[in-house]
C-alpha cells in the first residue's frame, strides 16, 4: 500500500488553451464557456473513478492553416483514446511512419509554435518549430526520468498542402509532446514487478540469501485506456534499462499479452502467447509478477490471477500463495518497530504510545565508565542485532538485541582518528539491507567510502558516476539491490541520488560496487535525511533553493509521488519511514520525526504531527533499516 498516490488529489486539466478542474467523486466539472476544438464529459468507467475530466479528440478543421492544424495536433495526443485521430493531422505516409510510443517528452508549459514566416495561398510546403523546456521524459519502455526544466528543445514541424487543398503534417518527432498538466491528467504511474537478482556470493551465507523478492519498477501509462493490460504487456516487456542490471523477469523472450480480463469475483485471466506454461515453478514466477502487478494499481479490482496460454494451459496466483518473496518480504518481521536514542545518555529504546523500554543487551544501558554515549544506531531488519557507532565516530559494532549479550562486542571495524578532525569526518549512516549486510560511509577527507560488513568481514565499495561529489549519507532498500545517496558537491550543496547494488564473485571472494547512478530529485539542493517509505518510494527531508526544508515523497524513477509535498518539516531534522508494507491505509505505519531545536519526537498521524511524549528526547527516531 503506497503511502501516498497522486491518483486521490484533485487535478488541473489544461485542454485546448482553457482550464478543466477535475475533482473527486460527487463534485462537479467546471466547463468552459470557449475555447478550442476539446469535448468533456464526466467519467461513467471505474478505471480511475478520482479523475473525471475526460478529453476526445476532434479531427482537423477543414481549411485549417499549418499553425492551427498542429494546434489540434497537439491537443488530440492528450486524447483518452489511441492515436487515430491524431493520424488524420497527418499525410498518409507520414501516419503509417510516425511512432507514438517512441517516448514522451514533458514539456515545462503548453506548447507555443512558432514560425519566422506567413503562410500564403501559394505556398505547397511550410515549417514550424515548437520550442519549450522538457522537464521529464518517458522512454519507449514507459520510464520515467526528470530533468527539471535543464533542457531546452526545438522540435521541427514540416507540412504540406495536398492536392485537395488541405494542409497535413508531412514531418514530425516520433513520440508525444505534451506539458506536465496534461501529462499527469493523461497518464499514471503503475508499478510493475521483477524478481531481485541473486547475489552469487552470498550463496548459503544467510536463510535469506537465496530468498526472492519482487522489485517495483514504476512507469507511466495511459490513464484510461484498458490500464490492466498495458501494465501486463509493460511487465511482460521486461524490465528499464536502468533497474535491468540487478533485476531478473520469469518471462522468455518472445512472450506476448494476448488478452486481460477480470471477472466480477476479481479474478483476473491472462492469456500469454509464445510461451510453454507447464513448468509450474515458472508458471508461478510468471503469475505472481503479473498479479502483483495487477494487484497494486489500488482499485481492489485484483484478488487473484490465472495465467495461461492459448491451449488452456497454466496456472494461478494470489498474494497468500507468495508473501515470502512479495514487495517489501525482506524488510522483516521488525518493520513496523519504532526505536529512539535517548538524547541524555544514548541508551536505545523501542518506542511505545507515549514512552519506551529499553532494548536488551548493552545497547539498552548507559555506556560504561562514563563512556561518551554511542553515536548513529541502526536496528536490522529482523530486530535481532543493531550497529552502532562509537561516541567518536571511529569504531562500528554489531550488537545482538538480547540478554545473553552483556558487554560491547569487539569493534567491526576502526578507523584511524586524524588530528584535526571534526565530528562529521567518521563513521556515518549505518544501514541494513535485507539480507543482513550492513553499511556504513567513512567520511575520512583522506580516505572517503562506501562499506559493506558482510559477517565480520569488511568490503570497500566503489561507486562509479560520483564526478566529484562525495558520499555523505546512504540508505540501502530492503531488497539489497538498490541504495539511496546523499551526495556533497564542491559548493556544499547535498543532492539524493540513486544507486544499483551490484554483486558478483564468490562466497570466498565477494565483489560488489554502486552503479546507475541518477538525480531522485534534482531541485531539492539541501537533503537532511532520507528513508525508503516503500518498495517504489522514498521519503525526503529536504528543501528546494530559496525555500524552506520540507518533507516530500519521491518515486524511485525521481517523479514526485504527490502533488505536494507534506508540510511541518522546517523545523525537524530528521524523518523516518518504514518499508512495511501494509494492506491498508490504517496499517500504514506512520512517519517519525525529531525536531532540531530540542529533540522532540513526533509522529505523523491523520496529517497531523502527534508528540509521542513531552517529557521525551532523542537524539534519532527510527525504523529497523
Amino acid at each position: 500500500m503506497r503511502r501516498t498516490s497522486s491518483t486521490t488529489e484533485p487535478r488541473t486539466a489544461a485542454v485546448a488553451g482553457t482550464v478543466l478542474v477535475a475533482v473527486l467523486a460527487g463534485g462537479c466539472a467546471a466547463m468552459p464557456d470557449s475555447g478550442g476544438i476539446g469535448k468533456v464529459e464526466l467519467s461513467q468507467g471505474t478505471v480511475d473513478k478520482n479523475l473525471q475530466v475526460r478529453v476526445f479528440p476532434v479531427g482537423p478543421v477543414k481549411g485549417a492553416k499549418p499553425e492551427g492544424l498542429l494546434n489540434g495536433f497537439l491537443d488530440a495526443l492528450t486524447a483518452d483514446e489511441s492515436y487515430d485521430t491524431a493520424r488524420k493531422y497527418l499525410t498518409d505516409e507520414a501516419a503509417v511512419h510516425w511512432n507514438p510510443d517512441a517516448g514522451i517528452q514533458v514539456l515545462e508549459a503548453n506548447p507555443t509554435p512558432r514560425s519566422n514566416q506567413t503562410v500564403t495561398d501559394t505556398d505547397t510546403s511550410f515549417s514550424i518549430q515548437v520550442p519549450g523546456k522538457v522537464v521529464a521524459k518517458v522512454d519507449d519502455k514507459h520510464s520515467y526520468t526528470f530533468s527539471g526544466g535543464q533542457l531546452d528543445v526545438d522540435l521541427p514541424f514540416t507540412f504540406v498542402r495536398e492536392k485537395g487543398g488541405e494542409w497535413r503534417i508531412a514531418k514530425l518527432p516520433d513520440g508525444l509532446i505534451i506539458n506536465q498538466t496534461n501529462f499527469r491528467n493523461s497518464f499514471r504511474q503503475v508499478d510493475r514487478f521483477f524478481y531481485a537478482a541473486q547475489d552469487p556470493s552470498a550463496a548459503g551465507t544467510t536463510a535469506v540469501s537465496a530468498q526472492d523478492v519482487l522489485i517495483a519498477d514504476p512507469v507511466y501509462l495511459r490513464r484510461r485506456i484498458d490500464t490492466l493490460t498495458s501494465a501486463a504487456k509493460a511487465v511482460v516487456a521486461g524490465p528499464s534499462d536502468w533497474l535491468s542490471p540487478v533485476v531478473r523477469t520469469a518471462f522468455p523472450t518472445g512472450a506476448t499479452v494476448d488478452r486481460v480480463t477480470v471477472d466480477e469475483g476479481r479474478v483476473a485471466h491472462v492469456v500469454l502467447n509464445g510461451v510453454e506454461l507447464g513448468n509450474l515453478t515458472a508458471c508461478r514466477q510468471m503469475a505472481t509478477q503479473l498479479f502483483y502487478t495487477l494487484a497494486d494499481q489500488g482499485k481492489g479490482q485484483v484478488e487473484r490471477l490465472e495465467l495461461k496460454n492459448p491451449r488452456g494451459t497454466g496456472c494461478q496466483a494470489t498474494s497468500l500463495d507468495g508473501p515470502v518473496n512479495g514487495p517489501g518480504a525482506l524488510a522483516g518481521d521488525a518493520a513496523a518497530r519504532q526505536y529512539f536514542q535517548r538524547a541524555e545518555d544514548g541508551v536505545l529504546m523501542e518506542a511505545r504510545d507515549t514512552d519506551g523500554t529499553a532494548v536488551r543487551g548493552p545497547l539498552g544501558k548507559p555506556q560504561p565508565n562514563k563512556q561518551p554515549a554511542l553515536g548513529a544506531i541502526a536496528v536490522a531488519r529482523d530486530g535481532e542485532r543493531a550497529a552502532a557507532i562509537s561516541g567518536n565516530g571511529h569504531q562500528l559494532y554489531s550488537v545482538a538485541l538480547s540478554d545473553s549479550a552483556s558487554t560491547m562486542p569487539e569493534p567491526l571495524l576502526s578507523t584511524p582518528p586524524r588530528p584535526g578532525d571534526r565530528s562529521e569526518d567518521a563513521l556515518a549512516s549505518p544501514s541494513w539491507d535485507g539480507r543482513g549486510n550492513l553499511w556504513v560511509v567513512d567520511r575520512d577527507p583522506q580516505n572517503r567510502r562506501v562499506l559493506m560488513v558482510r559477517g565480520s568481514k569488511v568490503y570497500t565499495v566503489p561507486v562509479d558516476g560520483l564526478d566529484g561529489q562525495v558520499v555523505q549519507d546512504l540508505k540501502v532498500s530492503s531488497d539489497g539491490v538498490r541504495i539511496a545517496l546523499v551526495l556533497r558537491n564542491p559548493a556544499g550543496a547535498r543532492s539524493l541520488w540513486l544507486g544499483l547494488v551490484v554483486h558478483g564473485g564468490t562466497r570466498e571472494a565477494p565483489t560488489v560496487r554502486i552503479t546507475g547512478l541518477r538525480g531522485a530529485a534534482p531541485l531539492l539542493t539541501e537533503v537532511a535525511s532520507v528513508s525508503w517509505a516503500e518498495t517504489d518510494q522514498l521519503l525526503v527531508l529536504g528543501k528546494e533553493n530559496g525555500r524552506i526544508q520540507q518533507l516530500h515523497y519521491i518515486s524511485t524513477d525521481g517523479s514526485p509521488s504527490s502533488e505536494a509535498s507534506l508540510q511541518g518539516g522546517e523545523s525537524m531534522a530528521s524523518a523516518e519511514a518504514s518499508e512495511f508494507r501494509a494492506d491498508s491505509p490504517a496499517q500504514v505505519p506512520p512517519v517519525l520525526a525529531r525536531r532540531a531545536s530540542d529533540g522532540q519526537i513526533f509522529r505523523l498521524i491523520n496529517s497531523q504531527w502527534r508528540e509521542v511524549n513531552p517529557n521525551l528526547r532523542a537524539a534519532s527516531f527510527i525504523y529497523p533499516g
